[in-house]
């Protein structure tokens, strides 16, 4: 019989919390461009949000979301999708054991369904993992907008070792 490995404490998953967010938030300079918010770190629920705005615009004459935002926020949702899924993987690390373990991650592979033009004020991108691997991880995204419509999918790999 195997016993379960020791849990990070509350406080140690606090910090990792917040280096998360620190890092998708503050650090990645891209994501600071595109205004993107954690929503939620849950294993199984990784949510990023962002707020319309101009910069974000792709066509002009009707004032919709920018493809390029799009993938690139469901490329970043499926990543800390990954580091979440990581972290759990590894219950015992402490936050900067569990960092240290994405210095080569990178996106291989990323696939994105625009199904509607993007015209809302806000948007949710959410993404699950599909398969966690000792090198390549998989995910599948979904963004919406602030009345539930599903404006794009999108499915990824990554290098995460």
């Amino acid at each position: 019989m195997t016993t379960p490995a020791a849990r990070r404490s509350a406080a140690e998953q606090q910090r990792l919390e917040a280096a998360f967010t620190e890092m998708f938030e503050q650090q990645i300079v891209f994501n600071r461009v595109l205004g993107l918010k954690v929503e939620s770190l849950a294993p199984g629920d990784v949510r990023l949000s962002f707020e319309m705005r101009p910069e974000l615009i792709g066509h002009f004459l009707h004032q919709r979301l920018h493809g390029g935002a799009i993938s690139a926020t469901l490329d970043a949702t499926g990543a800390l999708a990954l580091m979440v899924a990581i972290a759990e993987r590894h219950p015992a690390d402490d936050a900067q054991q569990v960092l240290q373990r994405f210095a080569r991650m990178g996106t291989i592979d990323l696939r994105t369904d625009f199904l509607r033009p993007g015209l809302a004020p806000r948007y949710v991108a959410q993404a699950e993992v599909t398969r966690l691997g000792g090198r390549v991880g998989s995910t599948q995204m979904r963004l919406i907008d602030d009345s539930g419509q599903l404006i794009a999918t999108g499915s990824g790999s990554y290098i995460v070792s």
